[in-house]
């Protein structure tokens, strides 16, 4: 990763932990909290050891804000204090700090679109920079701002339990304003911070020129936040329109036009799930599932390299089961070859680490074992009383490259001449 003072550094391999924190239950809808169901909790030093073994010096790691701020504006570190120095101090491990990953404290009765919101997670994040300055310089303000504002907004699944396209856009408008707060707030806490965007992307393939226009609407729609955040969605933008359609005003554009905050690293997420082709029947578009190569995450970071003008990080990627090592395989190559091209790829993340729980867990009463998802590199199991990690082939897969897999001191060389152009 990126350090101050224009001195790049040896290509990021990482990994991350899932931390989906959604506490909040109704009626059937139960707590989905993946820290306490894959007892992080208990088997954090564990966990930690696993990847300083494998070589990584970049993890992934969340906050679990909820448990922090149990009571509003009081903030019980003391278990973040014991994570971070050991994982810092101890293990050199240099941490991505995910600030919200999803989940607001149970006391915002109204999540995201509380109106305390803003407020509450601009003071919660000022306070962790406050605290950490001198351990911590990676900030992600909030994960996958598109997906939060799916499940959140459009889908009702996630508080505030909003619906349809007017839900998606009022919550995407306050993560906005949220990210632009917080980031303000952490720089003038924390002069060498450095922003990561960390997004959902996706892989659009038009079946005619006729649909490319859609395509671009489509990629477009994953970076919206990211956009807004930084000021840039003006009338002149693709979606501005749409936003104004579904509940936006043009007050409150111009409000985020006026408020920009920047991110110095673009982190994109990407799954074998996650590829579509884009088509259309009389005047409707349509969005289908289509068959997902790895080394389609070359496309999506030249685009979004082209679109962010900022060094990309592979912030998240995996696959399920037997298509773990062929993936790796396929996406590697694609950060090889975009390397190759002169795009700055600055680091690539396999996530989760090990297993986690698949969401759909929230929605059923089925035990938790039934929703083993095996995305990582070691594979859990309950065992009595106890999620166990069993490592897989993967893992001597993934310390290979990390061992062996380095960019060269040219390509280096190179990007510290393009250094000031990406640093804001």
């Amino acid at each position: 990763m990126y350090k101050h003072g224009n001195k790049p550094v040896p290509f990021a391999w990482a990994v991350g932990f899932e931390n989906t924190f959604v506490p909040q239950s109704r009626l059937g809808l139960r707590p989905l909290e993946e820290y306490e169901l894959m007892q992080h909790y208990s088997q954090w030093r564990e966990d930690l050891r696993r990847a300083a073994e494998l070589g990584v010096r970049v993890v992934r790691w969340g906050v679990p804000w909820y448990l922090v701020e149990a009571r509003q504006g009081e903030y019980d570190w003391r278990w973040v204090d014991e994570v971070l120095q050991y994982m810092i101090c101890e293990l050199k491990i240099d941490p991505i700090i995910d600030l919200i990953h999803y989940g607001t404290p149970l006391w915002m009765e109204n999540s995201f679109v509380d109106e305390r919101y803003v407020e509450s997670v601009t003071a919660f994040e000022a306070a962790f920079a406050t605290r950490y300055r001198h351990l911590v310089t990676y900030y992600t303000p909030l994960n996958e701002p598109t997906v939060n504002a799916e499940f959140c907004g459009r889908n009702g699944q996630w508080p505030p339990y909003l619906t349809g396209e007017s839900g998606y856009v009022q919550v995407l408008l306050q993560l906005a304003r949220g990210m632009q707060a917080s980031m303000r707030a952490i720089a003038t806490n924390d002069a060498k911070a450095v922003f990561v965007a960390v997004e959902a992307m996706h892989h659009y393939r038009p079946l005619s020129q006729a649909d490319e226009s859609n395509a671009e609407k489509a990629f477009l729609a994953d970076l919206l936040c990211f956009d807004l955040v930084q000021g840039k969605v003006s009338t002149e933008h693709l979606l501005y329109q749409w936003l104004l359609d579904n509940g936006a005003t043009a007050e409150e554009l111009k409000q985020l036009r006026q408020r920009p905050a920047y991110f110095h690293i673009f982190g994109l997420n990407f799954y074998p799930w996650a590829a579509f082709h884009v088509s259309h029947q009389g005047d409707q578009s349509r969005i289908e599932p289509a068959y997902a190569d790895g080394r389609m995450l070359a496309d999506i970071i030249r685009d979004c390299h082209k679109h962010s003008g900022l060094p990309i990080f592979i912030s998240e990627t995996s696959a399920a089961d037997y298509r773990r090592s062929s993936w790796m395989t396929e996406t590697t190559d694609a950060v090889k070859s975009s390397m190759a091209a002169g795009i700055p790829v600055v680091g690539y993340t396999w996530f989760p680490a090990f297993s986690m729980i698949a969401w759909d867990y929230r929605t059923t009463l089925e035990p938790v074992e039934k929703h083993l998802l095996h995305l990582g590199l070691w594979d859990v199991a309950l065992e009595g009383v106890t999620m166990e990690r069993h490592e897989t082939p993967l893992v001597a897969q993934y310390r290979h490259l990390v061992e062996h897999a380095i960019p060269s001191l040219t390509f280096w060389q190179r990007l510290t001449g393009l250094w000031k152009s990406f640093w804001r």
